[in-house]
């Protein structure tokens, strides 16, 4: 699959790492040259220049893109960079900061395919919502299910494990995990957790008890 991110800021740059990883095509827009000649050595295709421009969007293969992720600071070109992909027949992944409030959300939602709010989450949820995951992390977070990330200390039950081998609790999951001072990445069933791990899980609110058992020491 092939992929526009435009912004190469913290989010941008590890989505589109992720991507990459998985065997996906990935070209990054950026109107900052620094930011550019730094996707460029990190190996992307880039193109520099205004994302909520057509024109620009253009020259980065909006037209045979499967997605557009627009992880910009400015809400705004954020948006109008998704409309230019909506046209061009995109599914379009629009970020919201970290001043979310309900009515920003609502005015925009009916009109993209997906909101992140990856100062909750990070570039997991960015990358779920490209791919077509089912994980809308504003409107999910505000109903039913919860964001908690949780710091694996001594003594949890989870020291040791894989992540395919946690007992957790039905409907439950960790769509992130970092180590110490690390940033959150997608995780593999094999990544074994440690003292210090972190982990990101969407779980039911009334299972959230259950969840912190199976992760937090007894002392906790």
């Amino acid at each position: 699959m092939r992929f526009v991110i435009v912004g190469y800021g913290r989010v941008g740059s590890r989505t589109a790492r992720i991507l990459t990883e998985e065997g996906h095509d990935v070209v990054v827009v950026d109107g900052d040259l620094d930011r550019v000649d730094r996707a460029d050595d990190d190996g992307f295709e880039t193109v520099h220049g205004d994302g909520a421009d057509e024109a620009v969007l253009v020259d980065a293969g909006i037209e045979d893109a499967d997605a557009i992720g627009a992880f910009t600071p400015d809400l705004n070109a954020n948006f109008a960079a998704c409309m230019v992909g909506k046209h061009h027949g995109c599914r379009t992944v629009l970020r919201i900061d970290e001043d979310y409030r309900q009515d920003i959300y609502e005015k925009y939602a009916a009109d993209v395919d997906e909101i992140i709010y990856p100062e909750r989450l990070g570039a997991a949820g960015a990358k779920t919502a490209m791919l077509g995951g089912d994980f809308n992390v504003v409107a999910d977070l505000a109903t039913n299910l919860q964001l908690t990330v949780i710091g694996i200390s001594e003594g949890s039950p989870a020291v040791g494990k894989r992540i395919s081998e946690l007992d957790l609790p039905e409907d439950s999951r960790i769509y992130a995990h970092g180590r110490a001072n690390e940033p959150l990445t997608i995780p593999l069933p094999g990544t074994e957790l440690d003292v210090g791990d972190e982990v990101a899980v969407i779980v039911e609110a009334d299972q959230a008890a259950a969840l912190r058992s199976a992760l937090l020491s007894t002392a906790a």
